[in-house]
């Protein structure tokens, strides 16, 4: 059976990329490359941490999201909604009001994804009391799950079994209003995201298990709309909020947040984010470098969810408003009278298998040639010159190395075995040429003088 591929959120429009390898060279698996002058992402090792699309200087990168229509294909629309969604509006918007305009909208129900920490956090406990491979790994960020496995198979293992609040939010809101008498065909659940790993993670799930979840909704989009509705309101609103469960208490409103998970773990237990601070971390891990850690909280984006790629505001500004809204409800604890009957059911549910290890090292499926190639790499590392410029479309002189191997490049793509071969006369200058617009586009070396930083630039 042919592996499955991850699904990816993460789209490049073509009219808009000049590939000036600014996304190339920031992302963390090496997984864009450089052709006919356009970013080119290679699907398997993309974990959709969205770094392209913070470093891309003309937003050529974007997120795909469900059409907001869809919500009208089901009779009860239930908005799923990350605490940092709320932390990004000033403090004189109320919680109320926000969900209240969501609801004119078009949503019929509105809940907070953090109300089902307390069960995750229990089976988190329970998984951590019988684990003898430490440190455990939390399994919140689907980001740093899909890095772990084309990155650090090795560490895979030590992913917690858990399911995050997204998931968790679904299968008992879905179950509640089931019990209500509501068809499951009339239901749709629709999650209000940060970030495009966790639209990836409902589009193609751990184990390719189906998603409690509907679709997805980028939370800029949803943000704008509802600032938008809060500016242009004539009075009060005649929509009730609706059936709201009570503030979330201060572990629930910070679990997305740096340092949100570790302190309510038993142990030793580090809190990391960003990142590339994370691999950092993973590889001293892998080669046992660090020991004695019991549980790594790990999230790819600085200030975790407060800095997804979705997030409009600042990102530290709303983990501040978060972090004092916490102080504001810190005598909230446990889980909301709601939910308690439904305990029981949610942890039969929301444990998940060990993701597959899908190395993206690995040459071929076969051990021997997989040695035969790494061996044509390193004697192609003998000629390459080490700079990794990106000139050559990939990016470094490794990624070169490899991507020849695997028959997607040429030693001749780089421009310094080019200018080599040209002086022993085993390469024509017209073709050296055609190599670099191969990579770069026909146009590429062509004068332009409305590039960016050019004497007659944007005009």
């Amino acid at each position: 059976m042919a592996e499955q591929q991850f699904y990816h959120a993460l789209k490049v429009n073509n009219d808009l990329c000049f590939g000036c390898t600014h996304c190339m060279n920031v992302c963390p698996t090496g997984a864009i490359r450089i052709r006919d002058g356009k970013a080119s992402i290679r699907k398997n090792w993309c974990i959709d941490c969205g770094d392209c699309m913070k470093a891309c200087p003309v937003d050529a990168f974007y997120i795909e999201q469900d059409d907001f229509d869809k919500i009208y294909h089901f009779k009860y629309r239930v908005a799923l909604v990350p605490a940092v969604m709320i932390g990004q509006f000033p403090s004189n918007i109320s919680e109320s009001e926000i969900f209240s305009v969501m609801r004119e909208l078009g949503f019929t129900h509105v809940f907070q994804t953090e109300h089902t920490v307390d069960v995750i956090h229990e089976l988190m406990l329970e998984e951590a009391r019988s684990a003898t491979d430490k440190p455990l790994i939390s399994s919140f960020c689907p980001a740093v799950v899909r890095l772990i496995q084309v990155k650090f198979p090795s560490l895979v293992d030590q992913i917690m079994h858990v399911k995050p609040p997204i998931d968790t939010s679904a299968i008992f809101f879905r179950k509640k209003l089931q019990d209500e008498g509501i068809p499951d065909e009339d239901i749709g659940l629709f999650y209000v995201t940060p970030c495009a790993a966790k639209i990836a993670i409902v589009k193609s799930p751990v184990k390719d298990r189906p998603s409690p979840v509907n679709g997805v909704i980028n939370m800029d989009f949803l943000y704008n709309k509802v600032l938008h509705g809060i500016k242009n309101r004539s009075g009060s609103s005649t929509r009730s909020p609706g059936d709201n469960l009570p503030n979330l208490g201060p572990k629930h409103i910070s679990w997305s947040l740096t340092n949100g998970e570790a302190p309510y773990m038993k142990g030793r237990c580090l809190a990391i984010d960003e990142i590339h601070n994370v691999i950092d971390f993973l590889e001293r891990v892998e080669n046992d470098e660090i020991q004695d850690v019991d549980f790594l909280e790990l999230r790819a984006c600085d200030e975790s969810c407060a800095g997804g790629v979705l997030v409009v505001g600042n990102r530290f500004l709303t983990a501040e408003r978060l972090r004092k809204r916490a102080q504001l409800f810190k005598d909230i604890h446990g889980m909301p009278d709601d939910l308690v009957p439904y305990r029981d059911y949610m942890k039969s549910r929301v444990t998940v298998e060990t993701p597959e290890p899908r190395s993206m090292l690995m040459l071929d499926t076969d051990t021997g040639v997989a040695l035969q190639k790494m061996e044509q790499v390193r004697k192609f590392m003998c000629y390459l010159p080490g700079i990794d410029c990106g000139a050559c479309g990939s990016p470094n002189c490794l990624s070169l190395a490899r991507d020849i191997v695997q028959r997607e490049a040429q030693l001749s793509s780089c421009v310094f075995i080019q200018r080599t071969m040209e002086k022993h006369r085993k390469l024509h200058g017209d073709h050296a040429i055609r190599i670099i617009e191969k990579t770069w586009g026909k146009d590429r070396l062509d004068k332009d003088c409305t590039k960016i930083g050019a004497k007659d630039e944007g005009s």
